[in-house]
């Protein structure tokens, strides 16, 4: 089992930029295909962005791929999220979430793709 623990949530006003992590531990990191997915009140989880274990495959919802970007630190164990350009809809709690992957370049889009996740950390945009 992998513990996942977000940090880097906050409020920011709309326009702004933050910077979300995902520390990793129990598994070996470089073989964890990575998540951020993200729940508003009374909406389903939905995906927001992952990365291979590689690093070299990267997917993103359509709404934040010209202003999110994922990326991961295999030496730190920790993957990261930058969000710039923010916008009140993408108000919610942000996981991460983790998959042990066989295949070097996978990225997994689906709630059910990931076996481990964090308890969410709160980002709240403000018009």
């Amino acid at each position: 089992q992998v513990q996942l623990v977000e940090s880097g949530g906050g409020l920011v006003q709309a326009g702004g930029s933050l910077r979300l992590s995902c520390a990793a531990s129990g598994r070996t990191f470089s073989r964890l295909a990575m998540g951020w997915f993200r729940q508003a009140p009374g909406k389903e989880r939905e995906f927001v962005a992952a990365i291979s274990w590689s690093g070299r495959n990267t997917g993103y919802e359509d709404s934040v791929k010209a202003r999110f970007t994922i990326s991961r630190d295999n030496a730190k164990n920790t993957v990261y999220l930058q969000m710039n350009n923010l916008e009140p809809e993408d108000t919610a709690v942000y996981h991460c979430a983790a998959r042990e992957s066989g295949m070097v370049n996978w990225v997994g889009r689906s709630v059910p793709s990931y076996d481990d996740w964090g308890q969410g950390t709160q980002v709240t945009v403000s018009s």
